[in-house]
């Protein structure tokens, strides 16, 4: 009993590993979308070798304007207030 505890938590673990973008392929995004206007984004590593973080990002819709990078937003996951001219 207990070997199949420990067998489970380590494929828990590797599980929650691999969806962090740990798992095959690393250099690329995961896109988990949900229903309430955004998804998150595991981490990946860009083709210039800077390492972006996951994070969360609202849902693409073609606008600029709700983005919370955008000026007059907020993201509610730092607090950071927006700073981008969705105008431009």
């Amino acid at each position: 009993m207990k070997t199949k505890l420990i067998a489970v938590c380590l494929c828990l673990i590797s599980t929650v590993a691999f969806a962090r973008g740990g798992g095959l392929g690393g250099g690329h995004s995961s896109y988990h979308s949900s229903s309430s206007g955004e998804h998150y984004v595991s981490g990946y590593t860009r083709s210039n070798g800077t390492y972006v973080a996951e994070h969360q990002q609202t849902n693409p819709n073609g606008t600029k304007y709700d983005n919370w990078s955008s000026k007059g937003n907020v993201n509610p996951y730092t607090g950071k207030e927006g700073t981008v001219d969705p105008s431009k």
